[in-house]
């Protein structure tokens, strides 16, 4: 890879998920602390409602769109009572002062408790993690993450 094409990337600007009820999952990401920072339609792609989340430290965002959007998405559409299907989205993660008070928050929001908080040990090299994670009203995994030195 050249040093050119090293340098094309910048950062991770959002991750994009398909709200089953928009104002429901906007209203639980906003009770996590996130602002909105722009809405909008496209009616070309049968996109009532979107919305763009501002995290609470303003590095990252999380981008809502309606449920009836036709927009290029991983696998299939998720049918009324349907269990969800995985897809390559895995989880979001949010990096949080403290993984029990996210997790209690998120749970006062809605959420679903997935795994409590625990303590991990990534590797051998003494990596320690703490973190906490949920289902969202909306079904995606969230996982709280105190900060943790990746380097």
């Amino acid at each position: 890879m050249t040093s050119a094409a090293k340098n094309t990337i910048i950062g991770l600007h959002h991750i994009a998920i398909r709200a089953i009820d928009f104002e429901n999952t906007l209203s639980f990401y906003t009770s996590l602390g996130f602002t909105t920072s722009h809405s909008w339609s496209l009616p070309e792609f049968n996109l009532k409602r979107a919305a763009m989340l501002r995290s609470p430290d303003g590095h990252g965002f999380i981008e809502l769109y309606d449920a009836n959007a036709d927009i290029p998405a991983q696998g299939r559409k998720h049918t009324e009572n349907e269990e969800f299907v995985q897809t390559a989205l895995l989880h979001i993660c949010l990096t949080v002062t403290d993984a029990d008070q996210a997790f209690e928050q998120a749970l006062a929001a809605g959420a679903i408790p997935c795994l409590a908080t625990m303590e991990l040990q990534l590797g051998t090299d003494g990596m320690w993690v703490r973190n906490s994670l949920v289902y969202s009203p909306n079904g995606e995994v969230i996982e709280f993450l105190e900060r943790a030195d990746f380097h």
